[in-house]
C-alpha cells in the first residue's frame, strides 16, 4: 500500500521527535512492504523565518495533497511580540481549519509499569486508560467576534447543533469499541453554549443504548482525573476545556512527551504529539519522542487503516518502557536515553514483535 504523508518537523524540539517517528514508520515500511511517502514542509516559526508567513500555500498544498500530515510543534519565545494573527500558533489553526478535522483524540495510559513515573500515587494513576475526544473546530477558539484592544478583550464560544453532535457521535462510538462509558464535559450551570452541549449529547445518548452516558462539569472533572482516573474511559469536550484536560491528564504517565493525538474527520488527518516546542531543551537530544512515535502508530491504525503494524508499534514501545528504558522527563533514575537512542530501541524492538504478532494473525485466520 502508498501512503503520502507530508511532514511538518516545526519548531524547537519538533524535528526532533519527528525524525524518530518517520524512522519508525520507515522500519515499518521496510517489514511490511508498504510505500510511505514523505514530502516535508515549513510550519509556524521555521516558516516565518524562511517565509514571512507561519503557513506557506507550498505547506497546505502538499497537506491537502497527503493522506495524513505528521506534525512536530509549533512556537518559540522569539514570536512573542508578534501580532496574534501571525504568531506560530495561528500557521497551526490555520492549519486545522484547512485541513477540517474537528475530533482531536487523546489517549492517556498509565499501566503498571509507568506508574512510577508519575509525580501522583502509583496506586492512583496506575490502570488509567482514557481517550479524550476533543472538539477542535469551534469554541473560543474559532469563535466570532473576538478582538482585543488597548482596555479590553473578548473572545466567543460559540456551538452549533451540528457541531457538538458530530464530535459526540465520534466519542460514543469510540465507547463502544472500549468500556462503553462517556463522560460529557461542560459548564452547563454557568455557560449557555454548554447547555446546548448537554442538550445535543443528551439527545444523541438515545441513539447509544449501549453506552452509558454521565455530564461532569469541566472543574469536577479536573479534580477527578488525578483523584480517581480509572473512573474514566471516553471524555468528550470542547476545544477549550479539551486543551486543559488532556495536558492535565499527561501527569498520570509523568510527561507531555508521552501523549499522542490524532486529528480526524476532515479531508486529511492531522497527527502529532499533545507536547509543545519545549525551546528550552532544543538541540539537546534530551525530548521524549514517545509522544511523535506513538502519533504515528495512530496514523497507522486511522488513516492507514493497518492495524497489525499499529500494534507492532505499540507493542514495541511498550517493551522498551517495560524494559526500564526512560528519556530525561520520565526517568527518576539512571541511566537515561537520548532522544535518538529512544528511537533506535524502538526500531530494534520491531524486528522482534513484527514477525510475533504476525504469527498470531496467521493461526487466528487458521
Amino acid at each position: 500500500m502508498k501512503c503520502r504523508i507530508t511532514v511538518l518537523p516545526g519548531d524547537g524540539i519538533g524535528p526532533e521527535v519527528i525524525a524518530q517517528a518517520t524512522r519508525v514508520l520507515r522500519a515499518i515500511g521496510r517489514q511490511y512492504g508498504h510505500d510511505f511517502e514523505f514530502h516535508e514542509h515549513l510550519i509556524g516559526g521555521a516558516a516565518i523565518r524562511a517565509h514571512g508567513t507561519p503557513l506557506p500555500e507550498a505547506t497546505i498544498s502538499s497537506c491537502l495533497a497527503s493522506d495524513a500530515v505528521l506534525l512536530g510543534a509549533v512556537g518559540g519565545p522569539e514570536f512573542d511580540s508578534l501580532p496574534s494573527g501571525s504568531k506560530p500558533e495561528s500557521g497551526l489553526l490555520g492549519l486545522r481549519r484547512a485541513l477540517g478535522g474537528f475530533a482531536n483524540l487523546r489517549p492517556a495510559v498509565c499501566p503498571e509499569y509507568l506508574a512510577n513515573c508519575s509525580p501522583l500515587r502509583p496506586e492512583v494513576v496506575a490502570g488509567a486508560d482514557i481517550m479524550i475526544v476533543r472538539e477542535l473546530l469551534g469554541g473560543a477558539y474559532f469563535g466570532e467576534p473576538r478582538k482585543v484592544a488597548e482596555t479590553e478583550g473578548f473572545n466567543t464560544m460559540r456551538y452549533s447543533t451540528a457541531e457538538v453532535e458530530r464530535v459526540a457521535r465520534v466519542g460514543f462510538e469510540i465507547a463502544r469499541t472500549r468500556r462503553k462509558k462517556l463522560t460529557s464535559v461542560d459548564k452547563a450551570n454557568v455557560l449557555e453554549v454548554s447547555q446546548l452541549w448537554r442538550k445535543v449529547v443528551t439527545s444523541l445518548s438515545a441513539q447509544y443504548p449501549d453506552v452509558m452516558l454521565e455530564h461532569m462539569y469541566v472543574d469536577a472533572c479536573a479534580m477527578k482525573l488525578v483523584t480517581s482516573p480509572a473512573s474514566f474511559d471516553v471524555i468528550v469536550t470542547e476545544n477549550l476545556f479539551g486543551d486543559i484536560l488532556s495536558d492535565e491528564a499527561a501527569v498520570l504517565t509523568g510527561s507531555l512527551g508521552m501523549l499522542a493525538s490524532a486529528t480526524i474527520g476532515g479531508e486529511v488527518d492531522l497527527y502529532e504529539p499533545v507536547h509543545g516546542s519545549a525551546p528550552d531543551i532544543a538541540g539537546k537530544g534530551i525530548a521524549n519522542p514517545l509522544g511523535a512515535i506513538a502519533s504515528a502508530a495512530m496514523l497507522l491504525r486511522y488513516t492507514a487503516k493497518l492495524s497489525e503494524p499499529a500494534d507492532a508499534v505499540e507493542t514495541a514501545i511498550k517493551r522498551v518502557l517495560m524494559a526500564g528504558h526512560r528519556t530525561a522527563d520520565i526517568a527518576r533514575s539512571e541511566p537515561k536515553v537520548s532522544t535518538e537512542r529512544m528511537g533506535e530501541l524502538i526500531e530494534a524492538e520491531l524486528q522482534a514483535v513484527a514477525p510475533e504478532l504476525a504469527a498470531i494473525s496467521v493461526q487466528r485466520q487458521q
